[in-house]
């Protein structure tokens, strides 16, 4: 099999928080402030993590799951990134042997030398002892060397580095920097577009990754090409029809990969913002991905005129997929975090009501009358509707999952769907 190498490296952690997103942000800065062409990937489906990186790198950052994408789908984006990149960064989920799969998984089966990030804060010798576990947890999983982040001082520093065996190598360190400091709400990160200075906040940790051994290219990884060019399932199912995709603040959750995935079959695609107040573009389906419409309700209860058009466009037998946010505007009423109601487009029969605590996280799988679709599901809010649902996904381990709603082309869920897991499902989502 023919492959092609570039330098590559995951970064990982022992747990959630422990800045991961930081610095690979910033390692990809810097390394585009010198000229290189850097891609970087986000372990599992997350939305929020990928923007930033995305603004770091200079060039769109794509999901990698093992289980969601798949192992073919992950070859083929590694080594095309592997033709057009200086260096591929792929930033690890939760920790790093975290999840059925996870991150170690990924760096096994693809030969990324894996970076553990350790939040060093309230530890000293301690921190050898975890870097320990993690580099030989599992034999076999090439581990490069460990990094201490948020450390107080340069003894500090320095005692974490004694600490440590001699077959871990230590690649720098990094300081407790506020101005850095990367801001959040109850999904995850704050969006990088509401971030304030988010590019000086960047430079700031890349200024400083710069004079640190982390900051030297890593090895080359040779990544396989894939055999079929075009991927299986990609046909131009969906030439010369026009698709609609919200796109502002409300609606922010889309893969990058579920985009190129529909022009690659022929769809024009053609955003809007309901929030500024567009109207519906015409078209021959529409999308309303994921986001925050629990944020913008006061806005979206006034934009009577919209849901008139989608009401429109649904009775008129033409397709619409509805994700996670996209489907909260489409029941009748929708409470936010501070209990007020307001009414949204009322396509179906229910309530959303935002909650303060998690309703659902995880890997999911749906089969609809289309095919089978994989995707997750990540909320705060729960549905009150006496609908009956047209499916139910399952979990990845078998568990229930979320209902899927479907009133003529409509089709509703909490899941957000990767539409590469299948793309002649996805095509059809969008077809009479």
């Amino acid at each position: 099999m023919k492959s092609v190498s570039c330098p590559a490296l995951m970064i990982a952690a022992p747990a959630s928080g422990g800045g991961k997103t930081s610095i690979t942000a910033a390692l990809a800065r810097m390394h585009a402030r010198q000229g290189r062409r850097v891609r970087v990937f986000k372990c599992g489906p997350d939305f929020l993590d990928a923007k930033i990186h995305a603004v770091a790198s200079g060039a769109p950052c794509d999901n990698v799951d093992l289980w969601i994408c798949g192992e073919d789908d992950i070859r083929a984006r590694f080594a095309q990134a592997a033709q057009d990149a200086d260096l591929i960064l792929v930033e690890g989920v939760m920790g790093l042997f975290d999840g059925l799969p996870s991150s170690a998984d990924i760096a096994e089966r693809f030969g990324l030398p894996v970076v553990a990030i350790i939040d060093a804060r309230a530890m000293a010798q301690t921190f050898a002892a975890i870097a320990f576990g993690l580099a030989h947890y599992r034999p076999g999983l090439p581990f490069r060397g460990v990094f201490a982040n948020r450390v107080g001082s340069e003894r500090h520093a320095d005692l974490l580095r004694c600490a440590l065996p001699a077959d871990i190598a230590w690649l720098g360190a990094l300081p407790r920097e506020e101005r850095a400091t990367l801001p959040a709400r109850h999904l995850g990160l704050l969006p990088a577009e509401e971030i304030d200075g988010l590019v000086a906040r960047i430079d700031i940790l890349a200024d400083a990754l710069a004079t640190t051994p982390l900051a030297e290219l890593p090895p080359p990884v040779a990544f396989d090409l894939p055999v079929a060019t075009p991927p299986a399932g990609l046909t131009r199912t969906l030439a010369g029809r026009a698709i609609a995709v919200a796109r502002d603040d409300a609606f922010c959750f889309i893969y990058p990969a579920n985009l190129e995935l529909l022009e690659a079959q022929g769809a024009s695609l053609r955003f809007f913002s309901p929030l500024a107040g567009d109207a519906l573009p015409e078209c021959d389906a529409l999308w309303l991905p994921g986001g925050y419409p629990e944020l913008h309700a006061e806005r979206l209860a006034g934009r009577s005129a919209l849901w008139a058009q989608l009401r429109a466009h649904v009775d008129g037998g033409k397709p619409l997929l509805a994700e996670c946010g996209g489907m909260m505007t489409l029941f009748e009423t929708l409470v936010d975090l501070d209990g007020r109601a307001h009414a949204t487009a009322g396509l179906l029969a229910g309530t959303t009501t935002m909650g303060k605590r998690l309703a659902a996280l995880g890997a999911q799988a749906v089969d609809l009358p289309e095919g089978a679709l994989r995707g997750h599901s990540f909320h705060h809010s729960r549905c009150a509707t006496a609908l009956t649902p047209l499916a139910h996904a399952l979990h990845s381990d078998g568990r229930k999952g979320e209902p899927v709603w479907r009133r003529q082309r409509l089709t509703a869920s909490y899941v957000h769907f990767y539409f590469p897991s299948n793309p002649t499902a996805a095509a059809a989502l969008f077809l009479p």
